[in-house]
């Protein structure tokens, strides 16, 4: 639980002063962001005065922008500290930003999480032993050091899943079914983290493979409490060897006692982890023994996938969402703009280099698909997972309700076809 004398303190924002002056927000974010863009146009649609930054300067036409090392926590965050005038709101776009946002709101005495909290969300390893400690329902783990991976894997009893403390969007986590894969995974997981420049000689977290759907819970914290944006499901299974997502589909269509309950252990896993304000993106396993918490990420959802999401009357997007909240302005209406909506992540199906993605045509034709968009240039290498760290582009629908919508980003995937090194292909999806 958290206490109330461990929340960090801050200067409520008056909700009223949003007619004084312009708003200043700091958006923080990677050079490799698919969502940057996105989180502008809110800014921009809110009429804000803001400020993008980046550990690369951005090609975007009429950004302010500055470049910090998002690696150096301390000096990114005295950079954006010093920003005059003084920002009201410092938000990260993705992981890598996270740190240097709490620690810029933290000198701006703007409301953030405590650096624990946030670098818990960060570390899975650590993450997992502060779930543990607080009792919150998750698989089994241990850690295990070079050449130990086999053997912990075996004492916790396979299958079980291997990943990397670091990195996200299902990079590096593998699913091994016993010893000798085990070993092969902790090799694979171990160049995987030399190639991002992490410590390849560190510990990697071994856990219990647990059987069952998937959903993600996407939801905004405000004083240690989760209010639910969107429950979505993962209709592609997801039992590896590789976790490669593809479909997520809003709202969901399990019971609501399943929904509640999974709810119920992320909000157990916000107060354990010290989280109190801001996005969370959760993922969560639906088991015959309940809910057991994936992970907690202090942000919103990965890639373009936020775009299937909008809310109220008026289809606010999930950033100005964000970006309201943040602010301390009104963001009542949380209600979905559209009965049923989601998002197909196409998945790279080969390594190469791309030469192009067919079919777009005639996706867009037809009923539900509302958009596709390729986020890989031509000519661009690419690799799939669990190497990779990207998909080739994301398709969205929506539609009447979420049956209706999978079947139209199926239909979609089916006119698909992907051409890399001169081979035609699909991209695999169930």
């Amino acid at each position: 639980m958290v206490r109330k004398g461990d929340r960090p303190s801050y200067t409520q924002p008056d909700p009223f002063d949003q007619y004084d002056r312009v708003k200043r927000a700091v958006i923080v974010s990677s050079g490799e962001s698919y969502r940057t863009r996105d989180f502008l146009a809110a800014a921009e649609l809110l009429r804000l005065d803001y400020i993008l930054a980046s550990d690369a300067l951005t090609p975007i036409a009429g950004a302010n922008q500055i470049e910090v090392d998002l690696a150096d926590t301390d000096a990114a965050a005295r950079t954006i500290a010093a920003v005059e005038p003084s920002p009201d709101v410092v938000i990260a776009i993705d992981d890598q930003g996270v740190l240097v946002a709490a620690a810029a709101s933290r000198l701006l005495n703007l409301a953030h999480n405590p650096a624990g909290a946030v670098a818990a969300t960060r570390d899975k390893g650590l993450m997992r032993a502060l779930l543990h400690k607080a009792g919150v329902r998750q698989p089994d783990f241990r850690l295990a050091g070079v050449g130990d991976v086999p053997e912990v894997a075996a004492s916790i009893g396979f299958p079980v899943v291997i990943k990397p403390r670091t990195l996200s969007a299902s990079r590096g986590v593998i699913r091994a079914d016993n010893s000798g894969a085990a070993l092969i995974a902790e090799s694979r997981i171990r160049a995987i983290l030399s190639a991002a420049g992490e410590n390849a000689a560190g510990e990697l977290l071994v856990e219990s493979f647990i059987s069952g759907d998937e959903i993600a819970i996407e939801g905004l914290v405000d004083r240690g409490q989760i209010e639910v944006l969107a429950v979505i499901d993962k209709p592609v299974s997801l039992d590896g060897p590789y976790f490669e997502e593809t479909l997520f589909v809003t709202p969901s269509r399990h019971p609501g006692e399943a929904v509640r309950e999974a709810v119920d252990v992320v909000q157990d896993a916000v107060s354990a982890l010290g989280l109190v304000t801001g996005p969370v993106h959760a993922e969560v396993r639906l088991t015959e023994h309940g809910p057991h918490l994936v992970e907690v990420a202090g942000r919103t959802i990965g890639g373009l996938c936020g775009r299937a999401l909008s809310f109220g009357l008026l289809g606010e997007s999930l950033e100005a969402l964000v970006l309201k909240a943040a602010l301390g302005l009104g963001t009542a209406d949380h209600s979905p703009a559209r009965p049923a909506s989601g998002v197909l992540m196409l998945p790279i199906p080969a390594a190469g280099v791309l030469s192009e993605v067919e079919g777009i045509s005639e996706a867009l034709q037809i009923e539900g698909i509302d958009g596709v968009e390729i986020t890989v240039p031509r000519g661009r290498s690419v690799t799939p997972l669990p190497e990779g760290d990207r998909y080739l582009g994301f398709v969205f629908a929506s539609g009447m309700n979420p049956a209706a919508v999978e079947d139209a980003l199926r239909l979609a995937a089916q006119e698909l076809t992907v051409n890399i090194d001169g081979e035609s292909m699909r991209p695999a999806v169930e």
